[in-house]
C-alpha cells in the first residue's frame, strides 16, 4: 500500500520566508531572495503549481553548478528616453527587472511608454508576476522570454525555440486586471514533467521523441525529443516573434544557443526578456479600462466562461482565507533544505 500523502495549509508570509531561506542559504543575495521567494510562494499561492516549489530543485541545482549568479547585480542603461537596457550579469530575471524601477518609471512618465531589454539573464518562473503590478496601476503591460531549446518549428525535427512564453496585462475598470500568460509551445515544459513525474500521458500532438517522431511519452519528450508550438504553423510564427523580440532584439542568447556545458544538472535558460510597459492615458484613451471592460463583458455575453486568469484568483483568494496547499512532505523537505523546522500556519 501506498503511504497517505496529507495536504495542510501554510500562510503566503510564511513559505516565501522559508523559500527566502533556502536561496539565501544556497548561495542567493537577501535581495534577490526576497524577490525569488516571493514570486515562487505567488506562483504556488495562485495555483501555477508547475512554476511554485515544484521549481526549487531546479534552482538549487543551477546555483551549485555555477551555472547562475545568485549575488548578481544588474547593469541598468537608459539608452534613450524610452529604451532601457539591462545586462543581469547572469543572474535571474526579475530581480534584473527590480533593479529597473525607477527608469521604467520614470520613462512612463516621461514618454507614455517603456521598451526594457533584458540580457543574459535567467528566468525560470512564470511571467504573469511581471506584468500584473503594471496593470494594477492603470498600464498596459506585454513581455517576452526566451529559453532552452526544447521545441521544434513546425515541420522540424529538431528543436530551435524555447517554450517562448508571452503574456500581458491590462486594467479592467471595477475588476482585476486581464492577465495572460502561455507558452508557444502547446504545453508548458513544467507540465510536461508533471505528466512524466506521475507517468501520465501527453495529449496526441504535444511533441515528438528524439527521432522526430510524434510521442505521448513525457519522458521520451524530455529525454532528447521536444514540444510543438500550439497552432500549427501559426504558433510556430509566433514562436519565432518571441525568439527575435526576446533573444536577438535583447542581445541575449538565442535559445539554441544554451549550452550547460560542464554544469551538468543546471536548469535554468540563460536567455533574454523583453518589456514593454504603456501608458494608455498618454494616448488621449482616458477610457481604455472601461473600454476592456465592455469587451470582457462581450466575451462572456458570447459564451465564455472563464477569462484568462479568473482561476489564479480564485486560487489567490482562497490561499488568503485557508493558507497555501501544500503536501505535508513537500513542507518537511522545503524545510530541510532551509534547515528551519517551524512554518506550519
Amino acid at each position: 500500500m501506498t503511504a497517505e500523502r496529507t495536504e495542510i495549509h501554510i500562510a503566503f508570509e510564511a513559505l516565501e520566508l522559508l523559500l527566502k531561506e533556502i536561496f539565501i542559504h544556497n548561495g542567493v543575495s537577501c535581495s534577490t531572495a526576497d524577490i525569488l521567494a516571493a514570486n515562487c510562494a505567488g506562483c504556488e499561492r495562485d495555483g501555477a503549481i508547475s512554476h511554485g516549489i515544484f521549481r526549487i530543485p531546479g534552482y538549487l541545482a543551477s546555483l551549485k553548478t555555477g551555472w547562475v549568479d545568485g549575488h548578481a547585480v544588474a547593469e541598468v542603461s537608459s539608452v534613450s528616453p524610452s529604451f532601457i537596457r539591462i545586462d543581469a550579469r547572469n543572474g535571474f530575471a526579475q530581480a534584473a527587472l527590480a533593479a529597473a524601477a525607477k527608469d521604467i518609471d520614470t520613462a512612463v512618465a516621461r514618454t507614455g511608454i517603456a521598451v526594457v531589454a533584458t540580457r543574459n539573464s535567467h528566468h525560470f518562473s512564470a511571467l504573469w508576476p511581471d506584468v500584473e503590478p503594471f496593470a494594477r496601476r492603470g498600464l498596459l503591460a506585454i513581455t517576452f522570454v526566451n529559453g532552452l531549446a526544447n521545441v521544434v518549428p513546425h515541420g522540424g525535427h529538431t528543436p530551435v525555440y524555447g517554450t517562448n512564453p508571452v503574456a500581458f496585462a491590462t486594467p479592467i475598470a471595477g475588476a482585476d486586471p486581464l492577465v495572460v500568460d502561455q507558452a508557444t509551445s502547446v504545453m508548458a515544459n513544467g507540465e510536461v514533467r508533471l505528466h512524466a513525474l506521475a507517468n501520465r500521458p501527453l495529449p496526441p500532438g504535444t511533441g515528438v521523441d528524439r527521432a522526430g517522431n510524434p510521442s505521448t511519452d513525457p519522458h521520451q519528450v524530455l529525454e532528447g525529443g521536444a514540444l510543438n508550438t500550439f497552432g500549427g504553423y501559426k504558433g510556430s510564427s509566433i514562436a519565432l516573434m518571441v525568439e527575435l523580440m526576446a533573444g536577438a532584439l535583447t542581445g541575449g542568447q538565442l535559445s539554441f544557443e544554451n549550452d550547460f556545458g560542464d554544469c551538468i544538472g543546471a536548469q535554468t535558460p540563460k536567455a533574454g526578456q523583453l518589456l514593454i510597459v504603456i501608458d494608455p492615458d498618454r494616448g488621449g484613451n482616458f477610457g481604455f479600462s472601461r473600454r476592456v471592460a465592455l469587451l470582457c463583458d462581450r466575451l462572456r455575453e458570447a459564451g465564455q466562461e472563464r477569462l484568462p486568469g479568473k482561476r489564479r484568483y480564485e486560487s489567490r483568494l482562497n490561499a488568503s482565507q485557508l493558507g497555501i496547499p501544500i503536501l505535508e512532505e513537500d513542507l518537511r523537505y522545503l524545510e530541510t533544505l532551509a534547515d528551519h523546522n517551524a512554518f506550519v500556519s
